[in-house]
């Protein structure tokens, strides 16, 4: 977890910086545009992912900088992680230790979900919005699973055009074979991932529905592979230069809510924030068990569509959580009940007012 975060150049933020003490929680308040989503997409780039907004890289740099950027943590085990771009350069850099190291090393460093106000419609929204999310939720214990979702989109892609080319059955058997294998993986990644976190998921449950990850839990991985390899052999015909073929593009996932005996994109829209954040930290928790790390959880715009009576909820949930959370909202009275927090105000750009709650353990 974070001990101290340094920000230079980055978004709105020319330098600045969060010292956490021994704070469980830490909580940024302040006005539309001030900065404060720009300190949780900066925690974001810790994971080594292009962070909760998931913007081309050099506009992360501070308009009227050098077009370069730094975030610079400190962690409590007192080692050190760094995500930079230097002026000039397109991709970000990254140390750990002030020693060179890759995007992927920071992800095994630390262990970082988010929830942005994008994803509150998330159970009403487009399936692939869904498919997205979750798919982002299983990388987290299969490095390689957004890999194989980017191969097989260029398989596809390479498909397309070996049928519209006229390509013999040869080569295109040859393309439907690693279609097959890497569906069934993928499709195999969310099942997995679906019963894990429904584990310590108390208030709902993930589902997930389609063609391959149905003939996995109805056959298994092997005959699911077989039979679409078949059936992508049968279809081998574009309808306006496009194939319309069912397959792991096509899935989706759903949320039931328990206590409400309901799926979740029926419920209200505080409801659904609700079951949201539960399912967060039933992630968080499995995070925990799976990895032994405690892992970041950001939560922009926290309290958002909930009632006073959900805030309370987050705000024990939070305390009770095996993690470190960071929240950001416009008014800090909202957040005044949650314990052992760290209340920052966030002022154009710039960390002021960095106050300690007095309320420990919900005690005054």
């Amino acid at each position: 977890m974070i001990k101290q975060i340094t920000l230079t150049n980055f978004r709105n933020h020319q330098s600045s910086r969060i010292k956490i003490d021994n704070s469980k929680n830490v909580i940024i308040t302040g006005l539309n545009g001030a900065g404060k989503t720009a300190v949780l997409e900066a925690i974001s780039l810790l994971s080594g992912e292009r962070g909760l907004r998931g913007v081309e890289t050099q506009m992360l740099a501070r308009f009227d900088g050098d077009g370069g950027f730094s975030v610079f943590a400190t962690l409590f085990d007192d080692s050190d992680v760094c995500v930079y771009l230097n002026s000039g350069d397109t991709n970000r850099h990254a140390k750990i230790d002030n020693e060179n190291a890759t995007l992927s090393d920071l992800a095994k460093k630390l262990r970082i979900v988010w929830l942005t106000p994008k994803e509150d419609r998330l159970f009403v929204e487009s399936s692939s919005d869904r498919r997205t999310f979750f798919d982002r939720l299983a990388a987290s214990f299969e490095p390689s699973h957004l890999g194989r979702i980017t191969r097989i989109n260029k398989l596809m892609s390479e498909r397309a055009g070996a049928i519209k080319s006229g390509a013999d059955s040869n080569w295109l058997d040859a393309i439907d074979k690693q279609i097959s294998s890497t569906a069934v993986a993928i499709a195999a990644d969310r099942i997995r991932y679906a019963s894990e976190v429904n584990y310590f998921f108390e208030t709902g449950a993930v589902s997930v529905d389609g063609m391959i990850e149905n003939l996995i839990m109805e056959t298994n991985a092997t005959s699911a592979e077989n039979i679409y390899f078949e059936y992508l052999q049968k279809n081998r015909e574009l309808v306006g230069d496009k194939m319309v073929i069912d397959g792991i593009h096509k899935s989706d996932f759903g949320v039931f809510n328990k206590a409400l005996n309901l799926p979740a994109n029926i419920t209200s829209t505080g409801q659904q924030k609700s079951i949201l954040i539960d399912l967060i930290l039933a992630h968080a928790k499995l995070i925990h068990v799976k990895t032994n790390q405690k892992p970041l959880i950001l939560l922009d715009e926290a309290a958002a569509h909930l009632d006073k009576e959900a805030r309370t909820k987050l705000f024990n949930d939070l305390n009770e959580a095996d993690a470190q959370v960071w929240a950001t909202g416009l008014d800090i009275n909202v957040f005044q009940d949650i314990p052992n927090a760290l209340f920052v105000s966030c002022q154009n750009g710039q960390i002021s007012n960095i106050v300690i709650s007095e309320k420990k353990d919900g005690k005054d």
